[in-house]
């Protein structure tokens, strides 16, 4: 029992290793202090472009900073897979992290938490830079239908880091099978913008196309074959509570959640399989 207990103790303390190295790498590399730099310069012209809304200046400025903070963290995430795993796999260093006695999976376990780490601490920052901006948009000038940056707007926040952590887990996925460090970025990146655009095109046919029925008969079984392969990453976006007080949908909002989950759990186990059964010599 005390054999089985030391071991345990010793596969988390190495996971944490990776962990903590992991954290350190990527706030120390030059894609976060780029894209970061970039995130901020988004957030001010989400301030600005609140001034060109003459009644619902807050409104916009939230809309715009959301979606620049969706995209900047999609594209932090991936750079991390690159940097992190993917040219590390490249350059053979990842063989002196597995050297150590312990599964390859311990390894992409503390490589995917660190990432999500900094994800979060990104979010946050992000989040409180532009909520003053949003705050301060328009000046003293009170629009009629203010926006709702209390629980709403940190809602919408932490379905904009779920929808990393699952960009995230196909990118790692990509990377573990990868000869190209470059394909995990280009490949995440095309899994961001379909799965994000997956909801609006079944919502667009299930309208009948705007009449079209030959277009519609044509791409629905298509697109009914992609929503089983791919995730509807559309249904984290969570911002029309805090853009124009909606209620929310907890039920929907939970299966989203159970959908995202499962298909990051998914990738993860893939990930894991590829990596540990990958030559590196």
């Amino acid at each position: 029992m005390d054999r089985t207990v030391r071991a345990s103790a010793l596969f988390f303390l190495i996971m944490l290793t990776f962990y903590i190295s992991g954290v350190r790498a990527g706030l120390r590399g030059k894609s976060f202090l780029g894209v970061f730099v970039l995130g901020l310069l988004l957030i001010g012209i989400a301030f600005l472009t609140g001034y060109f809304s003459p009644r619902q200046p807050k409104t916009v400025a939230l809309d715009v900073g959301l979606s620049f903070l969706r995209l900047i963290l999609v594209f932090l995430s991936l750079f991390w897979v690159q940097d992190l795993i993917s040219k590390e796999i490249e350059r053979r260093t990842v063989m002196f992290s597995l050297a150590y006695p312990v599964p390859r999976a311990h390894y992409l376990l503390g490589r995917y938490l660190a990432i999500q780490t900094m994800s979060v601490l990104v979010a946050l920052g992000m989040a409180v830079l532009l909520w003053g901006a949003v705050a301060l948009a328009g000046g003293s000038y009170e629009q009629q239908f203010p926006v709702n940056l209390g629980w709403p707007y940190w809602i919408a926040l932490s379905g904009i880091v779920l929808d990393a952590a699952v960009v995230s887990a196909f990118a790692l996925w990509i990377a573990t099978v990868s000869t190209t460090p470059m394909l995990p970025l280009a490949a995440g990146l095309i899994f961001a913008a379909v799965g994000k655009s997956l909801g609006a095109v079944m919502d667009f046919l299930a309208r009948g196309a705007d009449g079209d029925a030959a277009l519609a008969a044509r791409f629905d079984p298509i697109i009914g074959l992609i929503r089983w392969i791919l995730p509807d990453l559309s249904r984290l976006d969570w911002r029309a509570a805090a853009l124009y007080n909606q209620p929310m949908d907890g039920t929907l909002m939970g299966w989203s959640i159970c959908m995202a989950l499962a298909y990051a759990g998914i990738m993860l186990l893939a990930a894991t399989l590829s990596f540990s059964r990958r030559e590196f010599f």
